[in-house]
């Protein structure tokens, strides 16, 4: 069988209100060139019995964890089982919208200086998308401009080899994606795409929710401030290219996201 376009990959640990129509959501995609793994970290639910009743479909895998691993360390084992030219994670809480792959997809194939396209949840300022961010540029809109970083997983489309070659997401609780997004967009260039791609969905269950998350986001202005003083900061890569950074103002921090983590979801 040959490989997919697209692997979208949703984690999921305890999600039976929400799966099916998070997986619903992800086969009614106007563009069908993709699988659907899910990885299930080992719930006390019913979240594997509804996510198997969809296995019918030949697109969609799932692969039960022997135990819990967590919210970021689950995503970085889906990502180990994609066999697509492209990463796309989804929430198991959360429902795509039907051209939301389509919106990702064709630019970013498109545009070669990109390694990954994000999509947030409003308008992207300063012009139309798509649009092409070099390293440098990336910094400047995280730190100078009106954010960046705040996008989730689930508002990425990353090229596998790139994710892979970055080592994927590191392990900082509920922050780990916004310092992979300090690493990454300091080496490889960024598509903006068009914005609303999903629904994100907001309850009590969600890791953000929890006490121990503003903790971890507490960490994360120090984990900023070493991204900018790093050596090879901004310096580009075969996916665009840039050179130089300012740091932030005094007292600039992270900005609060819509499209947060959540709780292997």
């Amino acid at each position: 069988m040959s490989a997919p376009a697209v692997s979208v990959l949703m984690t999921a640990f305890n999600r039976e209100r929400y799966v099916a129509e998070a997986i619903e959501s992800v086969l009614g995609q106007t563009f069908e060139d993709f699988e659907l793994v899910v990885v299930d970290d080992a719930s006390h639910d019913r979240t594997v019995d509804i996510a198997r009743k969809y296995e019918a479909d030949p697109r969609v895998r799932v692969v039960v964890n022997e135990r819990n691993l967590g919210d970021y360390p689950n995503r970085n084992r889906a990502a180990a089982l994609a066999r697509g030219e492209f990463i796309k994670f989804h929430d198991s809480d959360d429902v795509m919208y039907p051209h939301c792959l389509a919106a990702m997809v064709e630019p970013l194939r498109a545009e070669p200086g990109a390694a990954l396209a994000l999509s947030s949840g409003w308008h992207w300022p300063g012009g139309p998308c798509p649009m092409l961010l070099t390293p440098r540029l990336a910094y400047q809109r995280e730190f100078l401009g009106q954010g960046l970083f705040m996008c989730g997983p689930a508002g990425a489309l990353i090229r596998t080899d790139v994710f892979r070659s970055l080592g994927g997401f590191p392990e900082r609780g509920a922050a780990s994606d916004y310092v992979f997004w300090l690493k990454a967009c300091a080496s490889v260039g960024v598509l903006l795409v068009p914005a609303d791609l999903f629904w994100y969905r907001i309850h009590p269950g969600q890791e953000i929710q929890n006490p121990v998350a503003a903790r971890e986001y507490a960490l994360v202005p120090g984990e900023a401030w070493r991204a900018l003083g790093a050596p090879t900061a901004t310096r580009g890569s075969r996916h665009g290219t840039g050179c130089g950074t300012r740091a932030p103002r005094d007292g600039a921090r992270p900005r609060e996201r819509r499209s947060t983590a959540t709780a292997n979801t």
